[in-house]
């Protein structure tokens, strides 16, 4: 079930090469979280951020992450990731990922990342699509997915 303002989870389990010694996640192992988070948050919209950045429709860069620590997580953990969209400007995008363990009310971390669409090739900015921010926009206020057949470039780009 997800937390209140957060539409959306996925869940996984710590594993051993994501800790130090004493069992604890290492702060480095965050980021991969949030990437697992961002993937998922996507796909559960129907596409795949992999696909449609190498199939030249939208690519994006963090441009800055803040990871706030609360409690550790440890080997074998199960945790949920709660994902939200937060905030879409014209180029860049807001994503919140808080961290818990499964079916807890605490915190473990909070992360926040803001995206930029990005273009490899020219090296420059470029807007977020209509197509994704309707999308999301959809997703975060009603908690429904529509149909990726209604953004027949992106459904074209997500195969």
């Amino acid at each position: 079930m997800s937390r209140p303002g957060f539409r959306f989870h996925t869940t996984l389990r710590v594993r051993w090469m994501e800790c130090d010694a004493q069992g604890i996640v290492f702060n480095g192992a965050y980021l991969g979280y949030l990437e697992v988070a961002q993937a998922e948050y996507f796909r559960n919209l129907g596409f795949s951020i992999y696909r449609i950045a190498q199939n030249g429709y939208f690519d994006s860069a963090v441009v800055k992450t803040t990871l706030e620590f609360k409690s550790p997580a440890r080997v074998d953990d199960l945790l949920e990731l709660h994902t939200r969209v937060a905030r879409i400007g014209n180029t860049s995008l807001v994503l919140e990922v808080e961290i818990r363990r499964e079916d807890t009310e605490q915190p473990l971390s909070a992360i926040e990342a803001i995206y930029v669409g990005f273009h490899a090739g020219t090296l420059q900015t470029r807007p977020v699509p209509d197509a994704i921010r309707a999308l999301v926009d959809h997703f975060e206020d009603t908690g429904e997915v529509l149909p990726i057949e209604n953004f027949p470039e992106l459904r074209e780009a997500a195969r």
